[in-house]
């Protein structure tokens, strides 16, 4: 299951059925490039020209930023219907990195500049992210470790600790097995913590009942609406 940034249904929106069906039969032309890439294969580096933007169509993959001393701050974790490679300045301003076996569209920008129905689908896509990106700095500003972690699991349960959740379903036991496609590090430089405070953390939610460790890259969620209100979102 894929991890799912906070967002809005683009898809919702007015006049959204006519870009989205442009930006789907572009998918299938001929114009937009198939990449297919190993876990852990970079697909381009900061400072790269930004010819193309992509878009996840399977697996998981990062965004990142390193600091001159070494140190890494994964800004942008993406799943399956993200989009990335936006750029003002004609280079890239990240490192995109795939988390897991992955398969990206390629869409020159060029195609996009002259076409106004991919270039209204590009806006909206922009602004999703753009919603993201406040939740995560709500994040990385406010959220104690604990809110972190928990927040972070919480993105891998579909309609859970986003605006409309609507809790269990009735009758159903609230649980959820999540495959993490980070290892614990990835995960610390997401959420800007360290790799000691974040298995801090798993510990001790594995005390509380939370969740279970199936193993190092698969976890149980006990009780999602328990973990959902750890993470300070209701």
């Amino acid at each position: 299951m894929a991890y799912t940034q906070a967002r809005f249904d683009v898809s919702a929106a007015p006049l959204a059925t006519r870009t989205e069906s442009a930006w789907a039969d572009y998918l299938r032309s001929s114009k937009a490039r198939r990449l297919s890439l190993e876990a852990h294969e970079a697909l381009f580096f900061e400072g790269d020209p930004a010819e193309r933007v992509f878009e996840v169509a399977e697996g998981s993959a990062m965004l990142y930023k390193l600091l001159p001393d070494g140190r890494r701050q994964v800004v942008e974790v993406l799943g399956p219907g993200d989009m990335f490679g936006f750029d003002v300045v004609g280079v890239y301003d990240c490192t995109a990195e795939s988390l897991t076996p992955c398969i990206v569209h390629a869409i020159e920008r060029r195609d996009i500049e002259t076409a106004p129905a991919l270039q209204e689908h590009l806006t909206r896509c922009v602004l999703a992210k753009l919603h993201a990106m406040h939740d995560h700095a709500v994040l990385l500003g406010r959220k104690s470790a604990f809110e972190r972690v928990a927040s972070f699991l919480i993105r891998f349960v579909p309609q859970r600790g986003v605006l409309g959740c609507v809790g269990p379903t009735a009758g159903e036991e609230d649980t959820r097995t999540v495959e993490l496609p980070m290892t614990r590090q990835e995960i610390a430089d997401y959420l800007g913590l360290t790799i000691e405070t974040v298995s801090r953390v798993f510990s001790d939610m594995r005390r509380r009942g939370l969740i279970s460790l199936e193993k190092h890259d698969r976890v149980m969620i006990r009780d999602v609406c328990s973990l959902c209100r750890c993470s300070g979102t209701h």
